[in-house]
């Protein structure tokens, strides 16, 4: 059923099911009953009303002490300046939600709340508000734990405790974003042959392991002697990260048979470069195309990963590979893959050591045929 109401937007999370949201002045509610019933009806007048209220609470002046006056600080020192533009886009939705949280059931929202008197249960009620989504509830920690973090450094000392330092995160999807195998690989491209948009991207992503935020730079100008070279987008703000990589024989042929024109190789229908996350969402629609309604741009990343790791490549050569700044991350790869290689080379071990080829199990004596009966 195609949705024409107002305010109300849809999505497909990475498993394929279809949400469905109210999105009101920057800010959403998911509508859960079944769509044209009546009591979608009046959840959808009570998200609107809700996301009404909030924006009135977040509009309330700010008082001095209060939640809502320590983070509107946060918002000018320079730990959040210094972010990259989606984290502080991000991070900001994420606290001025979190300070009108609240204000629809009649209670006072925590943004008006003094900030002196915020203890651990407080972070843990918030957090716990929001258990259905652990990784929305771990973002209002992690926030949290960044503003008083800044609030309590002896050159500001604006708060005296971070009651958000010691407050866990909720256990997630400890796998994350699915990671594709090589039957999904070839399913997609089975479904989009070399000389496709879908195609050059699904080459981009795997013979690079390049994110979503710096595929949709890569361009004809970017290769030198045979490497392409670019800047991360990630953190580009505090840290400075030029790449380069040689250029696979397999993405060449691709981009050879591909047809660009463009500086950048991936550009929408009308001929722009992608966003980071328009990219995401035409990369979706490809996915699905190819009936991976659970594969994602994210799980190619994670899947170049894995092949390497696989076939042998270290810690160090992951991390120069991807970018990694710490071998914690490469490590999940390497250790998955040498439990497998292990495994393989193991399974042997299983068979009893005295049942050997001396004491195998007898095969039946084949039956007799012809020759004299005795008298």
């Amino acid at each position: 059923m195609k949705l024409r109401l107002k305010y109300v937007v849809e999505d497909v999370d990475r498993h394929g099911n279809v949400r469905v949201y109210v999105r009101r002045n920057g800010r959403k509610k998911r509508l859960l009953a079944e769509i044209g019933s009546p009591e979608f009806v009046v959840e959808y007048r009570a998200a609107i009303a809700a996301l009404e209220g909030e924006v009135k609470a977040a509009d309330a002046p700010t008082s001095q002490g209060s939640l809502r006056w320590l983070i509107e600080k946060y918002y000018e020192c320079a730990e959040f300046k210094r972010l990259d533009d989606r984290t502080r886009r991000v991070r900001r939705g994420i606290l001025d939600k979190l300070c009108a949280a609240g204000a629809t059931s009649g209670g006072t929202p925590y943004g008006q709340k003094p900030f002196a008197r915020m203890e651990p249960r407080h972070v843990r009620a918030m957090r716990d508000a929001r258990a259905d989504a652990p990784e929305a509830a771990n973002s209002i920690v992690k926030a949290l734990r960044q503003v008083f973090s800044w609030a309590t450094d002896d050159t500001v000392l604006m708060a005296q405790t971070n009651p958000a330092r010691d407050v866990p995160y909720l256990k997630g999807n400890p796998e994350g974003f699915h990671t594709w195998t090589l039957t999904e690989v070839e399913q997609f491209e089975t479904a989009h042959p070399i000389g496709t948009k879908a195609r050059l991207a699904l080459a981009l992503l795997l013979f690079t392991g390049v994110r979503r935020s710096d595929v949709v730079h890569l361009g004809p100008q970017m290769i030198r002697n045979g490497h392409i070279h670019w800047t991360e987008a990630k953190g580009r703000q505090r840290m400075t990260k030029v790449r380069q990589l040689p250029l696979l024989p397999e993405l060449r042929a691709i981009l050879d048979s591909t047809q660009s024109g463009h500086l950048a190789y991936l550009v929408t229908e009308f001929g722009k470069p992608f966003t980071a996350n328009g990219f995401g969402n035409w990369f979706r629609k490809r996915c699905n195309e190819a009936g991976l309604v659970h594969c994602s741009a994210h799980g190619l990343r994670k899947a170049g990963a894995t092949i390497a790791a696989e076939n042998g490549a270290t810690e160090h050569q992951l991390m120069a590979i991807y970018g990694w700044e710490s071998p914690k991350q490469a490590a999940l790869y390497t250790k998955k893959a040498n439990r497998k290689i292990l495994a393989d080379s193991a399974m042997h071990l299983l068979i009893p050591a005295e049942r050997n080829e001396d004491q195998s199990v007898p095969l039946p004596e084949p039956p007799r045929t012809g020759g004299t009966k005795k008298a």
